[in-house]
């Protein structure tokens, strides 16, 4: 009797999202992000840099309100009447920070992102928190760079990362 052979399977296709956000779209793979939620509340945080829009309330817990705009050193984007907030987990640079959320400009399409649909834009410079800047099915979009912005928040409270 043969022992039985591992068959590796190519991932074919990566279920993702794409994020309107102030005058772009971000693209993240669904396990990145946890939900979509409509906008609720937000609490401020006295001398919090800008980035930084306050906490709000998700599933019984206070997470972080990031703007990904002004972390790139944009503008920071308004709230509009299809604005969201995208509730992403974290890469698990720290326990204490499971999710952060982002402010978006409207709600998320799927995307389903295969090897030969997607590219990488060589003619955009990325900033701190950007990853990469691709070309998906005829559109462009950036790939945030989620361990980078929870590293940066993390390092605004002085915890160590």
């Amino acid at each position: 009797m043969r022992a039985p052979q591992r068959i590796e399977k190519k991932v074919q296709e990566v279920a993702s999202l794409l994020i309107p956000i102030q005058g772009r779209l971000l693209l993240a793979p669904n396990v990145t992000v946890a939900e979509i939620v409509p906008v609720s509340q937000v609490i401020p945080v006295e001398g919090a840099p800008a980035w930084y829009l306050g906490n709000c309330s998700w599933r019984e817990q206070t997470i972080p309100l990031l703007s990904f705009e002004v972390m790139n050193g944009e503008d920071k984007p308004g709230v509009a009447s299809r604005s969201r907030f995208a509730v992403l987990n974290t890469t698990g640079v720290n326990e204490s920070l499971p999710f952060i959320a982002i402010l978006t400009q409207g709600l998320p399409r799927l995307a389903r992102v295969t090897e030969e649909e997607i590219s990488e834009r060589e003619d955009a410079d990325n900033k701190t928190f950007e990853l990469m800047h691709v070309s998906w099915a005829g559109e462009e979009a950036v790939i945030p760079h989620v361990e980078a912005m929870e590293r940066a928040f993390l390092d605004y409270l002085h915890v160590d990362n």
